[in-house]
């Protein structure tokens, strides 16, 4: 305990420090501790700018002044629990700043004194000194603040030297004390008083005595053995002009009667506030409340906590109603395993009451309890089991606020809840309710705590919880989020630990005033269901507590323990509505981007020629299968008017005729025979091509020959259509019914406008003129070289024979 004790001194000196000396900003603050090491000696390695320093828990014997000359700058010294005997302060001569000593539990019994103008806190508790260790010095200290004494003597002139000094704690702590001069600690100007007494010792004189020093008196270790029954109590239990309103005794051990004699002394004086804590009882009860005498006094709070009795059975009566008779504000009875508390019949003007971590059942409601002024009642850590009989009770008060946690309480549907209309604040944590709870609660209530129960749901038919602004439902059975259609006003919600899924869209329809939101440690499901919540951190910064650490997934699998910050839920996923519209809206944006690149880019030319292109390579390829005409000479033969001839010479011809020569083109003025007629050059030019090339054009139309060439070919097949100008039907001559079918039929190759166009137009009609016609053409040849060979010959016999002649 000791260790513990001296820790929290540690870090409550490291804070007073820091506020005792403001420093400029490039100063920093050092902290060295050297407790608890078995040091002999203080280290001679401090850094010098220490300015706290722990020595405390170690073995030293001695200090010296070398000691701590290194660290100027030394604001808190520590030096506890050591066994130093004597000690000079003019070691600190060179420590102008230290503000804090700490030289408790040593061994000390002589102190050489220094004034040391800056010091605050001075401790010098616990230690061997005969007498209190207060000179001059002391009383020079002017800043002096917190000041620990010991000593086996206490006298008036030891305390006359520092009476003049404005102290806010004086503290004793004794290790024996074997004098005390009556009238010694009144000296003191101090507004707090703690005296730790020895045990076994008599301190009833100090108890009056402090009661006349300061304003808190505390009082530890307190050890009665009947010594006031053997006392001149007609002259000692009346104490007049006390200064203490606030009076503390902590682990106090008493027989019942002494205690109602200190309880009876301190009412008729100064004292407002009375506290025991870690208090025994023991021996026979032979006072009561009959003997105690009630009036003039200003005690407005009386408080007993973890009481023990040392004897199994006492009167109830004796010890309880002298509590419960009292005419105070504030009564605090805790930890006393406390069964029963009786109350008189007639009413009394207490506004605070504590009854908790006792043993109290639901007896306790089943007399009537007339506390009209009540306004706080606290029964935490008992064992009720009915809230509608505490309703009952509290309905005839004036309760603000109601604590019935951890007890064993319960609700059935059919008990009937009346509730005083003030009551505002309810604690019901750590019971046994289950639903029906919500019906049996105030309508005024506006925080209430249901955490730590066996609720499943908060019934949607429960509508008179208007006035609710805080709810807290944590470690329960909830598998949803509650909605707030009934709770109009709720600001903060606590949900976390229960069994919540999803939460449902109820909550964020009708939670809209909810800015606090604690829905951590649930196991989450993190699907779409739970997109908004998610997203809740988005729009409500802050609003939920313990995010994202507490927020985790539990379902499904694959997402088991990823926070569900880092889970993504897209909209679109989520979205059914958004999600169809999203695709209808793509796929007519993706029609729309096709019908205008179809158009733009002349896609039904381009599959016009290549449905084209593919029936030319099935009929070619199907041609080359069968035996070619034997007098077929030309890959094809053009037809077209004299005036698309421009386009036929720079166009066509340079387009099919290869450097190669393996295309070989028929034309008019290059193939026709002068000594023939123009329909047998045409006839006959039909017959050596493999295919007929029309030229088409409004002027093809006005032309008869070119009408004549169309209609000599008998077989469609090797007819090729090239539409190099629209023609409009209505322009073609009715009895043209052959050329006016052909192109209503759009069995024709069109002339692209654009250039980029016309290298598949170009390959179309290769390929629709493509034949192997190189045997052909040998056998021809050959054939026309033997009629050449014969001409020849004939003319060289009739030469011969003219020359004989």
């Amino acid at each position: 305990m000791g260790l513990i004790r001296n820790i929290y001194i540690f870090c409550n000196i490291i804070m007073s420090v820091e506020g005792w000396a403001p420093k400029l900003p490039e100063e920093k603050e050092s902290t060295t501790n050297c407790s608890n090491m078995s040091l002999r000696k203080v280290p001679t390695n401090l850094a010098p700018a220490t300015t706290t320093l722990d020595l405390s828990y170690n073995l030293l014997f001695r200090l010296q002044s070398s000691d701590f000359r290194s660290v100027s700058k030394l604001r808190a010294l520590i030096v506890s629990h050591n066994r130093i005997q004597q000690l000079d302060i003019k070691i600190f001569e060179f420590n102008r700043e230290l503000r804090y000593l700490d030289l408790s539990y040593n061994r000390l019994k002589m102190v050489t004194w220094y004034s040391l103008a800056a010091l605050r806190h001075l401790d010098l508790s616990f230690n061997d000194f005969e007498t209190v260790p207060i000179c001059e010095e002391i009383g020079n200290m002017t800043q002096l603040e917190t000041l620990g004494l010991s000593g086996a003597k206490i006298q008036k002139s030891d305390f006359q030297k520092i009476a003049h000094l404005h102290l806010s704690t004086v503290f004793f702590g004794l290790k024996s004390l074997s004098h005390y001069e009556e009238g010694s600690l009144p000296l003191l100007n101090t507004i707090k008083l703690h005296i730790i007494l020895p045990m076994n010792i008599h301190f009833w004189v100090l108890l009056r005595d402090g009661l006349k020093t300061s304003r808190i008196l505390q009082m530890t270790n307190i050890d009665g053995k009947s010594q006031f029954l053997n006392y001149d109590t007609q002259r000692n239990l009346t104490l007049e002009n006390t200064k203490t309103s606030t009076l503390l005794f902590d682990k106090v051990d008493l027989l019942w009667d002494d205690l109602l004699l200190i309880f009876q002394f301190v009412w008729h004086t100064s004292v407002e506030y009375f506290q025991i804590q870690d208090v025994m009882f023991g021996g026979q009860v032979y006072l009561n409340h009959n003997s105690f005498d009630y009036s003039n006094t200003v005690m407005r709070t009386v408080r007993l906590e973890h009481v023990h009795f040392r004897v199994f059975s006492i009167p109830q009566d004796r010890i309880y109603l002298l509590f419960t008779k009292m005419d105070i504000e504030n009564l605090t009875v805790s930890d006393a395993k406390m069964p029963h508390m009786l109350f008189p019949n007639s009413p009394k003007s207490f506004r605070y009451l504590n009854f908790a971590d006792n043993i109290l059942t639901d007896e306790l409601f089943k007399n009537p309890i007339q506390l009209p002024y009540l306004n706080t009642l606290i029964l935490m850590g008992n064992k009720l089991e009915t809230l509608s009989l505490v309703s009952c009770f509290a309905n005839h008060t004036a309760l603000m606020y109601l604590d019935l946690s951890q007890n064993l309480l319960q609700h059935i549907n059919d008990e009937n809840c009346l509730w005083p209309e003030t009551l505002i604040s309810m604690n019901l944590s750590s019971n046994k309710f289950a639903d029906s709870v919500f019906r049996c609660l105030p309508r005024s209530i506006q925080i209430l705590d249901l955490s730590y129960n066996k609720i499943q749901s908060v019934p949607k038919e429960i509508t008179h919880l208007k006035s609710l602004r805080e709810l807290n439902i944590a470690f329960n059975f909830l598998t949803d989020l509650p909605g707030c259609s009934h709770f109009r006003r709720l600001s903060v919600l606590n949900i976390e630990m229960n069994l919540i899924l999803s939460p449902s869209l109820e909550f964020f329809q009708s939670c809209q005033e909810v800015k606090t939101l604690n829905a951590g440690k649930n196991p989450f499901r993190c699907t779409c269901e739970l997109r908004s919540f998610i997203q809740l951190e988005k729009y409500s910064k802050g609003m939920r507590v313990g995010w994202p650490d507490s927020y985790v997934c539990e379902y499904p699998l694959n997402l088991k323990g990823t926070l569900l910050k880092d889970v993504y839920l897209s909209e679109l996923s989520c979205n059914t509505a958004l999600f169809i519209v999203t695709i209808a809206v793509l796929l007519l944006i993706l029609v729309m981007s096709v019908a205008v690149c179809f158009f733009h880019f002349d896609v039904p030319w381009y599959l016009r020629m290549l449905a084209q292109w593919m029936q030319t390579w099935h009929r070619v390829r199907k041609a080359a299968q069968e035996q070619p005409r034997r007098n077929v000479q030309f890959h094809a033969f053009i037809s077209y008017s004299a005036h698309d001839s421009l386009w036929v010479n720079n166009e066509l011809v340079p387009n099919l005729e290869k450097e190669d020569g393996s295309v070989f083109i028929c034309l008019c003025e290059r193939n026709f025979d002068p000594g023939k007629s123009i329909t047998e050059n045409i006839t006959s030019c039909i017959e050596k091509s493999y295919k007929s090339i029309f030229v088409l054009s409004p002027n093809f139309v006005q032309s008869q020959w070119c009408h004549y060439e169309l209609y000599c070919h008998e077989n469609s097949e090797h007819i090729i259509l090239l539409l190099l100008e629209p023609i409009p039907l209505y322009c073609i001559p009715t009895h043209f019914h052959r050329l006016k079918a052909l192109i209503e039929k759009k069995a024709y190759l069109e002339w692209p406008k654009d250039r980029r166009k016309c290298g598949l137009f170009w390959a179309n009609v290769r390929t629709a003129i493509s034949a192997n016609l190189i045997d052909t053409r040998e056998m021809r040849e050959l054939q026309s070289f033997t009629e050449l060979s014969e001409e020849y010959r004939g003319s060289a016999v009739s030469l011969i024979r003219t020359d004989c002649v």
